[in-house]
């Protein structure tokens, strides 16, 4: 079998992908081996509206719980606003309907090898299946096979306990430990998670078969889960042990294949935005590989646009983890917060705007389902740019202001158009 375009994983990252080539008018294939274990997923409001921005509205409804969230976090205990537990088996299904509804044609299976071909690639199946396909996209979140070894952070693995307990009220909390820290949830049906993230290599784990005697320890060592979870018996206890390290691939993209979600990047799951920077790469892919199959000459330009993009995020959320890490200040000195409150870097997470240090620049840029060129408004913040504010040009913009008055330079803007305008210069430093 032959598919123009072939997916690689049906997770939020593979599906968004799927979903977007879809609008832009391709035929796309989907492989996907679905989840073999149940888990569930703390995400913010930021996180929903990003995955309706994606279009995956079944799987948002299959699988919402809104939750109370608490946080222990250097000693002291925050009442966070809810937050929503995304049970994935239930949003797997919903996926799955979504793209069904989109004509995206999935084929469940486990991938056994990956050959590149003089056009194209071929893709093995379990079962002796084979596809072929001209172009490629890696989805397979961190289980995708490394192109190298790219950039990685601390070496962390997280231990999810998970076991069925007495029904109850639907509540998430997190908490900070001497050697790691600990992200806990209960559902109404009594479904109870603990997860315990920790250093793989300053961490003194027993061996496999000791491993889950030794969480339960770890647990009940704990005040917080100890309450969170009263003393009812866990029946059904089970262990699941995965990488949480962060990891940036060396490529990400070619001319005939790309990887995006955490195929491309991963990071630290402290900064509770997987699933979203998971789809801040996803969403951008679309109209890379439009490019690439439509516009080839546009082909470097592209490939600039999705390398430069992913390596900035991932370093932004990297930055974003350390200081979490760095705000737990009782056991800095431990190894396990030691290595992460100095890592990536000591760049700072947000940089103090300054009008007077913009600058304009060409940059690639997405224009109606490709990537073009333009010029764009380079920001402290933003360091590959800012192309248009609400539907205004702002390098134009910010020429004009250095030579004219602002109220002249705003006047032929809409109302709307101006408020939007407006904000973004004071957010810059501009001082009118």
């Amino acid at each position: 079998m032959t598919a123009r375009i072939l997916i690689l994983g049906a997770g939020p990252a593979g599906a968004a992908v799927a979903l977007g080539l879809r609008r832009l008018g391709h035929g796309v294939t989907l492989v996907s081996e679905w989840r073999r274990f149940a888990a569930l997923e703390g995400v913010s409001q930021r996180v929903l509206e990003a995955l309706r921005g994606a279009g995956l509205n079944r799987a948002l409804a299959e699988a919402t719980l809104p939750s109370q969230r608490q946080v222990i976090w250097n000693g002291q205990r925050h009442a966070q606003n809810i937050e929503c537990l995304l049970d994935r088996p239930s949003f797997d299904r919903g996926l799955r309907e979504d793209l069904r509804l989109a004509g995206v044609e999935v084929i469940e299976g486990r991938v056994l090898n990956v050959q590149p071909s003089a056009d194209g690639h071929r893709v093995e199946l379990d079962g002796g299946r084979a596809l072929a396909a001209d172009f490629l996209v890696e989805a397979r979140g961190r289980q995708a096979p490394a192109s190298g070894r790219g950039v990685r952070g601390p070496e962390t693995v997280s231990l999810l306990n998970r076991w069925q307990g007495t029904p109850g009220a639907t509540a998430s909390a997190v908490e900070s430990l001497t050697d790691g820290w600990a992200w806990m949830a209960r559902r109404a049906d009594g479904q109870c998670y603990w997860q315990w993230t920790v250093d793989v290599n300053s961490a003194q784990l027993p061996a496999k078969a000791q491993l889950l005697e030794h969480c339960r320890e770890r647990r009940r060592r704990s005040e917080l889960a100890q309450a969170f979870f009263g003393d009812d018996a866990e029946a059904d206890l089970q262990l699941h042990a995965r990488s949480s390290t962060a990891i940036l691939a060396r490529q990400v993209c070619g001319e005939r294949w790309i990887r995006v979600g955490d195929a491309a990047m991963a990071v630290d799951p402290l900064s509770g935005n997987g699933i979203f920077q998971s789809l801040s790469s996803a969403l951008q892919a679309p109209a890379v590989i439009n490019t690439l199959l439509r516009k080839p000459e546009r082909a470097a330009l592209a490939q600039r646009f999705h390398r430069q993009r992913v390596e900035q995020l991932f370093l932004r959320f990297a930055r974003i983890g350390r200081d979490f890490y760095a705000d737990e200040r009782r056991w800095a000195d431990r190894p396990f917060w030691q290595a992460r409150r100095q890592w990536p870097d000591a760049g700072e997470a947000h940089v103090a705007a300054d009008f007077t240090a913009l600058r304009i620049e060409r940059m690639p840029v997405l224009h109606d389902g490709f990537v073009d060129e333009a010029e764009v408004v380079i920001t402290p913040d933003q360091p590959l740019g800012i192309w248009h504010v609400h539907g205004v040009a702002v390098a134009a913009l910010v020429r004009r202001l250095r030579t004219e008055p602002a109220q002249q330079v705003l006047a032929d803007m809409t109302a709307e158009q101006g408020r939007a305008v407006r904000g973004w210069l004071l957010a810059q430093g501009f001082k009118p």
